[in-house]
């Protein structure tokens, strides 16, 4: 249903599921394990999974905080998607890759819920992308201390209001993980 014409294929998107994005997150290892098992059934089922990964002040290119947490693998037939800013489509190679794949539909997943998510899934969204936001496979840090809701219902306003996203020729979907089926997608 995607506004992009020939582009029947779905992609996987893990974003920034990095050591210094995730080490404290709420359900970290849920979530991780959640992304893991997408992961797998991407695999499976001949989907592409596209891996981004954010370079800041913050996460310096090479250090630990930068790489990505060790129970997730990504293999060199995989892509991956270097990225200085939230929406993983700014001044990055993403639509190319998607390009290339033929992808006009996009399961998201990673971190955090209220910045490179939601950036992506609305840059994605604005487009022409279907966008399926997995509601277990993302999460979001503490911004409390600067005035921001608990990170819990951080998740739960996001998956919230992107059920509900509506624009002429695309669709807005949230699935747990257990629903998620790359077969029929």
């Amino acid at each position: 249903m995607t506004t992009l014409p020939d582009r029947p294929n779905t992609a996987l998107l893990v974003v920034d599921v990095q050591n210094g994005v995730v080490d404290e997150a709420p359900r970290r290892d849920e979530v991780v394990a959640n992304i893991a098992a997408l992961v797998d059934r991407a695999r499976l089922a001949e989907v592409p999974v596209i891996w981004i990964q954010h370079s800041s002040e913050d996460l310096v290119e090479g250090t630990e905080p930068w790489r990505y947490v060790p129970e997730l693998n990504r293999t060199d037939a995989e892509a991956l998607v270097p990225k200085h800013y939230s929406d993983s489509f700014e001044d990055t190679a993403l639509e190319d890759v998607l390009a290339a794949a033929r992808a006009g539909h996009l399961v998201v997943t990673g971190a955090e819920s209220d910045a490179c998510i939601r950036s992506t899934i609305h840059g994605a969204f604005v487009r022409g992308y279907d966008v399926t936001l997995v509601a277990d496979a993302h999460t979001a840090g503490d911004k409390t201390r600067w005035g921001a809701p608990k990170p819990e219902e951080v998740i739960a306003h996001t998956n919230l209001y992107w059920q509900f996203q509506q624009a002429p020729g695309r669709t807005a979907a949230v699935r747990p993980t257990e629903e998620l089926d790359f077969k029929s997608t």
